[in-house]
């Protein structure tokens, strides 16, 4: 863990509250393992669906949006269908052809080269969880979505470019967020799980760096302002009591 303490710095620095210890006493309980896996599980589609909807949204053509509906499809219909398997999902995160930006985009092929491979490798995340939870027997069932992405994406601005860059900083945050909760709950946890997350920290924080990346360049002016206002509402999320218990949930209290 000494390694990653230098990755982490920005991190800790970038983002206003640490995990509250509540959380993590609760998360390290045996019997909230397979919310936490689950929610991981639907973390990381939700993830990669954020990234495809941005490029979908600015930057690509109509031909490379259904190429990146199409990547989707399996993974969407194994979680909210319940079609398919751990089987027949293996192999499904490749895309063979070229993601490029339409003619009238503003935006740069920056924004659809750090989207796409945020997305292969949240999608590859996706699957090395499913495989825990099959090894360990957690069988995947629905969840609802706790309150802490909406919570950020109700203060999102109406107007462009300041609403893709909202969602961009929103991105960071939640990368951000993703990376040291790994860190803080991977002590925690069995030598397999712990070595998982541990391995997870790299990616999550070159994640945050590419949202934050792209905000400042699209802005194209000082955007501290918006950061900062955004961190508040995260940590206020992130530290106020919260009844349900998930990945990005706030201090724990009774139901």
């Amino acid at each position: 863990m000494q390694e990653y303490q230098a990755l982490l710095a920005p991190i800790k620095q970038f983002l206003q509250s640490e995990t509250p210890d509540a959380w993590i006493h609760e998360a390290k309980k045996p019997e909230r393992l397979p919310v936490i896996l689950i929610d991981h599980l639907l973390c990381e589609l939700k993830a990669g669906q954020s990234a495809m909807f941005l490029i979908r949204k600015y930057a690509v053509d109509k031909a490379g949006a259904e190429t990146l509906l199409q990547w989707f499809k399996p993974y969407e219909q194994f979680v909210y269908k319940k079609v398919g398997t751990l089987e027949t999902l293996k192999g499904q995160n490749n895309i063979s052809k070229a993601i490029t930006a339409r003619s009238d985009s503003p935006y740069s092929q920056d924004l659809i080269d750090k989207m796409v491979l945020l997305i292969k490798e949240e999608l590859h995340h996706f699957y090395q969880v499913l495989e825990i939870m099959d090894a360990r027997q957690i069988p995947y069932q629905n969840i609802t979505a706790g309150r802490y992405a909406k919570g950020m994406l109700k203060h999102v601005k109406t107007y462009e470019p300041d609403a893709l860059i909202d969602k961009l900083i929103i991105g960071a945050y939640i990368e951000a967020r993703s990376c040291e909760r790994f860190a803080k709950l991977a002590p925690h946890l069995d030598d397999d799980l712990n070595k998982f997350y541990i391995s997870l920290l790299r990616s999550e924080a070159r994640h945050y760096q590419d949202y934050l990346t792209l905000a400042e360049q699209i802005a194209g002016k000082d955007i501290s302002e918006r950061v900062a206002f955004f961190g508040q509402v995260e940590a206020d999320l992130i530290t106020s009591d919260d009844s349900d218990f998930k990945f990005h949930s706030g201090s724990p209290v009774a139901a």
